[in-house]
């Protein structure tokens, strides 16, 4: 399910993005064009997401498209871009 190219974010954050920029699972899985069981089992995710590739990358794609940056080094998280 999984591939050497995972982005590396963790369950929490993908929640903890799309908190931050005021979506529901519904709009988040329909923006990235994924249903929203698999988007519910992503944020579900203790530690390093789980799932499709493509199904993180799309669901990733649309919080940056918001203006998630995600940061991950030793303290993984979500900051909203500066959007001026």
């Amino acid at each position: 399910m999984i591939s050497k190219n995972h982005p590396g974010l963790t369950g929490r954050q993908l929640a903890a993005a799309r908190a931050l920029v005021s979506l529901s699972q519904t709009e988040l899985a329909s923006q990235a064009n994924i249903s929203v069981p698999p988007l519910k089992r992503m944020e579900a995710c203790q530690g390093k997401v789980s799932g499709y590739l493509n199904n993180i990358l799309a669901v990733k794609e649309a919080l940056e498209d918001h203006g998630i940056d995600f940061t991950n080094g030793d303290s993984p998280g979500v900051r909203l871009r500066n959007q001026s």
